[in-house]
């Protein structure tokens, strides 16, 4: 089969697409034929070794996907041409990938591979970390940096969708429309944010900061919080890891929050599942919708991952596997 390999760790132009052996099934696993395959900033940082996970080289990267099951282990509840979506972790850039059960969910007809592949990654880790980690109500405000990438459109949709009123900030005015469609309600540049979300707090700030950057944008993050509000620390697409003088904590009662569903699920990926029941009937409702920024295919895989390497992305960039 066909498959995108890393096999140095020289960033995103190193990865190559190759033949190599299909995988093999095993009791408990369901076998996928790859349609479509999610790529997100992860995978840019595995190209450098700069992920938590290292795996040994060379490895075909991919932790998303949505396609059609060819064949099921022993003990799984899948059959054969089950249309699925699937959490994979490594190895969906393939034409197959061999997937754990629990990783696996049931994709509705009326959903195309495209928005099934961009759902598992962004959309779960938002779920957790606004439901779980993040305890959002409804009638909160909420402020989403990095607004139109991958996680930043997910946190928008799924926050509005809980009843929150979301502003979005973008690091240009060329990317105002993703985080518009996206459904934020409203919109502020990166240069000088704080003073937008004061003006449309009334100065009260927000209750909740989603932050998937970091960067020098985290102090004045925890500047926009209301008394008792919450930063969610889900990544650190900017590079820099930002420190917390505490005492700004003390002032307002705040608190930083962080954000590890992998290492929330890890230990029991059933819950992933029980995510997934919980955001589908808002994919199939239309509340939330992926937007997708470029689809590439197979053969470029380099493409995709510099996109979003580059920040050039605007929403979920995917591969498409098989037409």
């Amino acid at each position: 089969m066909r498959a995108a390999r890393i096999t140095s760790l020289e960033g995103p132009t190193a990865v190559t697409v190759e033949d190599v052996p299909e995988p093999t099934l095993e009791a408990g696993d369901v076998l996928v034929d790859v349609h479509e395959a999610g790529v997100s900033f992860p995978d840019v940082l595995m190209t450098r070794g700069l992920y938590q996970m290292r795996p040994n080289l060379p490895f075909v990267p991919g932790a998303e996907c949505a396609g059609v099951v060819r064949e099921v282990g022993e003990g799984t509840r899948f059959q054969p041409g089950d249309r699925v979506a699937a959490f994979p972790v490594l190895g969906a850039f393939a034409e197959t990938v061999a997937v754990p059960e629990a990783m696996v969910f049931a994709l509705p007809d009326d959903v195309p591979f495209e928005v099934g592949a961009a759902l598992p990654m962004n959309y779960l880790t938002v779920h957790f970390a606004l439901t779980r980690r993040g305890q959002l109500e409804r009638g909160e405000d909420v402020l989403v940096q990095g607004g139109a990438g991958g996680v930043g459109t997910a946190a928008i949709q799924l926050a509005r969708a809980m009843g929150a009123r979301v502003i979005a900030v973008v690091s240009s005015e060329d990317k105002i429309e993703t985080a518009r469609v996206a459904g934020a309600h409203n919109i502020v540049l990166a240069d000088g944010f704080l003073e937008g979300v004061r003006e449309l707090t009334s100065g009260r700030g927000v209750d909740l900061v989603v932050d998937p950057v970091g960067g020098d944008r985290f102090t004045d993050s925890l500047r926009s919080l209301a008394p008792e509000g919450r930063l969610l620390v889900i990544g650190f697409t900017a590079g820099q890891i930002p420190e917390v003088k505490v005492n700004r904590l003390l002032l307002n009662n705040l608190s930083v929050v962080g954000v590890g569903w992998g290492a929330f699920w890890t230990p029991d990926p059933s819950y992933l599942r029980e995510q997934w029941e919980a955001i589908l009937p808002l994919v199939t409702s239309g509340q939330l919708v992926p937007p997708i920024s470029t689809r590439h295919p197979l053969d470029d895989v380099v493409a995709a991952l510099s996109e979003i390497d580059e920040r050039r992305a605007h929403g979920k960039v995917t591969l498409t596997v098989r037409g």
